[in-house]
């Protein structure tokens, strides 16, 4: 599997705080090897839509598609 950020993605990345970039890089690592590694606690986030919730931190999460071979980051956000 390859990875792709939208533009809001890249956005979203560029303005993360070190630690919290640091932290999704760790969980892209993981999204790569498994999409089920128990980390991530991804799971599907909207049926309609075929977007998935992955975990970054307890505070903050990151939504994606799977489209072929890829995973393609839609955005970086924070979680309540």
């Amino acid at each position: 599997m390859k990875l792709r950020f939208t533009e809001k993605a890249g956005r979203d990345y560029a303005s993360l705080p070190g630690n919290i970039r640091k932290a999704f890089g760790k969980q892209l690592g993981f999204l790569l090897m498994n999409l089920g590694h128990p980390s991530l606690h991804a799971k599907k986030y909207s049926e309609r839509l075929d977007v998935w919730q992955g975990r970054v931190t307890r505070g903050w999460r990151f939504y994606f598609k799977i489209e072929g071979d890829e995973y393609v980051i839609l955005s970086i956000t924070p979680h309540p």
